[in-house]
C-alpha cells in the first residue's frame, strides 16, 4: 500500500510539476490540459515563478509555476483551493502583468509573445456552465472577432465539475485531470494510469515514502493552514447570516481571516513586533487574503516587510 500527498497543496504542486526534473511531467501536463492530448509542446523551461516588480508601485507576483515553451509563449499556472475575494481579479492582473513586463525599457512591442493563465480551482468559478475546462481571450463583443490572436488567454479547470470514475478515463486530459482531483485517496498507481510515463513518475514524486521530515512537515502545515482558512471563511458566512447585514458579514470575514493569518505568520516566520501586528490588522479585507496566499513564500519576516512596502501599505 502506498500513500500519496496532495497534488493541490501548494508545496506539492510546485515540487511535483515545477521542480528541475520536472520537465517531462509539465509538458504532458499541459499538452493534456491546453492542447488537447495532442503532443503540442516539446520542450520548455521551467522559469522562477517569483516575480518582483520592475515598475515601482506594482504588486510582487507569487505562482506555483512558470515556464517558457518553445514557441516563446510563457505559462504561469496556479493551483487554487479557496476561493478568495478578487480571485479572478488577481488571475487577470498576473497574466497582465507577465505580458507587460517581457519588455525591457526602449524594446519594440513586436517582441511580445503570448501568456497564458493555467488556473486549476478546487472548487467552482462558473455555476452558469458545466464544462470542466474553460478558456478565455479577447473578443470583440458583438462578432467576437479576436484581438491580437490569444496574445493573453485565461485556462480554468474546475476539479468538482470533473465526474469521472476511474473506469471512466479515456484521455490523457482525463488522466491528468483525476491525478489532481484523487491522488490523495489513491493506495496503488491505478493501472490505466500507469502507463502513461509522466504520470507514473508524478505519483513516484507525490509518494510520501520519497519526502524527508522537513518536507512532510511543510505539508503537514499547508494542510492544516487551508482547513483552517476554510473554516474561517465558513465561520465568516455564518455570523454575517445570523446577523443578516453585509456589514456583519464583512466583519466577520476579516475577523476569521486576521486571526488565521496572523497565527500561520508567526508560524511561518517568528513572533511579530508590535508594529507590524498594528499594520497587518489595518490592512482592507481584499489586501489581508492576498497576505494569506502569500505569505507560503515567506522565510522570515524581512519577508512580509518587504510585501506590506510593495503593496503600498501605508503605515501612517
Amino acid at each position: 500500500m502506498m500513500t500519496f500527498i496532495n497534488p493541490k497543496t501548494d508545496f506539492a504542486f510546485k515540487k511535483i510539476f515545477g521542480s528541475e526534473n520536472s520537465k517531462d511531467i509539465l509538458i504532458s501536463f499541459l499538452n493534456a490540459l491546453l492542447y488537447d492530448s495532442q503532443p503540442t509542446i516539446q520542450s520548455l523551461q521551467i522559469l522562477d515563478p517569483y516575480s518582483a516588480p520592475r515598475v515601482r508601485g506594482l504588486k510582487d507576483t507569487y505562482l506555483d509555476v512558470k515556464a517558457k515553451l518553445h514557441d516563446e509563449t510563457t505559462v504561469i499556472i496556479e493551483m487554487q483551493v479557496l476561493n478568495v475575494e478578487a480571485f479572478e481579479k488577481r488571475i487577470l492582473y498576473n497574466a497582465a502583468k507577465a505580458y507587460s513586463t517581457q519588455l525591457e525599457t526602449a524594446e519594440q512591442y513586436v517582441l511580445l509573445n503570448p501568456v497564458i493563465a493555467l488556473t486549476i480551482t478546487d472548487f467552482e468559478m462558473f455555476e452558469n456552465f458545466t464544462k470542466v475546462i474553460s478558456r478565455f481571450v479577447l473578443k470583440e463583443r458583438e462578432f467576437l472577432i479576436d484581438y491580437l490572436s490569444y496574445d493573453i488567454e485565461l485556462v480554468f479547470v474546475e476539479l468538482p465539475k470533473f465526474k469521472k470514475g476511474l473506469n471512466d478515463l479515456e484521455t490523457l486530459t482525463d488522466k491528468w485531470i483525476y491525478f489532481l482531483k484523487n491522488a490523495r485517496d489513491l493506495e496503488t498507481v491505478p493501472e490505466t494510469m500507469e502507463s502513461v510515463l509522466e504520470i507514473h513518475k508524478a505519483f513516484t514524486m507525490a509518494s510520501k515514502a520519497n519526502l524527508n521530515r522537513e518536507e512532510l512537515d511543510d505539508l503537514e502545515r499547508q494542510e492544516i493552514y487551508i482547513q483552517d482558512r476554510r473554516g474561517a471563511i465558513s465561520k465568516a458566512v455564518r455570523l454575517g447570516t445570523e446577523k443578516g447585514r453585509e456589514e456583519g458579514r464583512e466583519e466577520g470575514r476579516k475577523e476569521g481571516e486576521l486571526a488565521l493569518t496572523m497565527r500561520f505568520l508567526e508560524r511561518r516566520v517568528g513572533a511579530l513586533p508590535s508594529e507590524l501586528q498594528s499594520q497587518i490588522r489595518r490592512l482592507p479585507i481584499a489586501l489581508l487574503e492576498n497576505l494569506a496566499d502569500a505569505l507560503l513564500n515567506f522565510n522570515d519576516i524581512s519577508d512580509l516587510t518587504a510585501w506590506l512596502q510593495t503593496n503600498d501599505f501605508d503605515s501612517n
